[in-house]
């Protein structure tokens, strides 16, 4: 199919002069198909979103400057975007999808192929953000190569601009030669959800004084191998905020406790998507379940009494 040229922009670039939808920027992404790709203005006023591009060297020099990181997840376009418009740093393509998208019961069903698509969706609906993609169980444990070969995929089909991955003093070495080849990552230690049946459930670590000195060691030392930032998950906060000071790269915390450079949260949890479900360390900021069951409701009962569609939304 031939390509649509792109509506001529106005001499003075001003976005908010645009159509609704209008899309500023048009390039291929991941798996070199044109898509359209970047910055849209909503109708209700000027985006939030920031206008210089954050990166992994960006958040690094964040760090003590007491400027909290953004991150939240998401999985596809719509959310993705609607994150960026929002001013959100850091989009994040969790594996958390296999529980909140998939319905598993933990994140270890999850394929590296199916990461490759959400990273792809997601990529499509952010221009400044940086977006980070989770590589999943068994993507990367069996071998270093294993694992430079899974987030050069993630890099180049996914159109991840970094990798995260699980795992301390263990995961060092892939840690060092990913950062070697170009690849930013992102570390993740404390409840590891890769590790949930190591854990029996997904359980508070680093209470006891081995399990603290463990997660503290593997902090140290996926800082030292070349992380540009951590996520802290499910720790005590005072752990969290002895790390924080430890270690020279941001930390992302979500039920970590206050101290941490920055904060996570799955974006369910956030928007009450389920309403049946909602974390103790989860802040609660709209109860859109509850919103589109609602709405569902009202669709089905217009139908069925021929509410819908009226003259105004039907064709002459």
């Amino acid at each position: 199919m031939a390509r649509q040229p792109l509506p001529p922009m106005l001499p003075h670039r001003d976005p908010l002069r645009l159509p609704h939808r209008a899309l500023l920027l048009r390039t291929p992404v991941g798996d070199g198909r044109p898509c359209k790709f970047g910055r849209v203005v909503g109708r209700y006023g000027q985006m939030a979103a920031p206008t210089k591009k954050i990166t992994a060297v960006s958040l690094r020099e964040r760090k003590g400057q007491g400027d909290k990181i953004v991150a939240v997840t998401a999985y596809d376009v719509a959310f993705a975007r609607l994150a960026e418009r929002a001013g959100v740093d850091i989009v994040l393509v969790g594996d958390s999808l296999g529980m909140v998208v998939q319905g598993c019961s933990s994140t270890l069903p999850v394929t590296l192929d199916e990461m490759v698509y959400h990273s792809r969706a997601a990529a499509r609906g952010v221009s400044s953000a940086h977006l980070v993609v989770d590589m999943p169980f068994m993507s990367y444990q069996a071998s270093v190569e294993d694992g430079m070969r899974a987030a050069g995929r993630l890099m180049k089909e996914g159109g991840a601009h970094a990798v995260k991955l699980e795992g301390g003093e263990e995961a060092a070495e892939l840690v060092r030669r990913l950062v070697a080849v170009g690849i930013p990552v992102m570390g993740h230690v404390g409840m590891t959800p890769q590790s949930v049946h190591k854990f029996g459930g997904f359980k508070l670590q680093g209470r006891t004084e081995a399990q603290a000195r463990t997660i503290a060691a593997g902090a140290r030392a996926i800082a030292d191998a070349g992380v540009y930032a951590m996520v802290l998950e499910s720790i005590p906060a005072a752990l969290a905020a002895e790390i924080t000071a430890a270690v020279p790269v941001p930390t992302i915390g979500i039920g970590a406790g206050a101290s941490c450079d920055g904060q996570v949260l799955v974006m369910h949890d956030l928007l009450g998507l389920d309403p049946d479900w909602s974390p103790r360390f989860a802040r609660r900021y709209a109860e859109l379940g509850r919103a589109t069951e609602k709405a569902f409701a009202d669709y089905a009962a217009d139908v069925r009494a021929g509410r819908f569609p009226s003259k105004k939304e039907s064709f002459s």
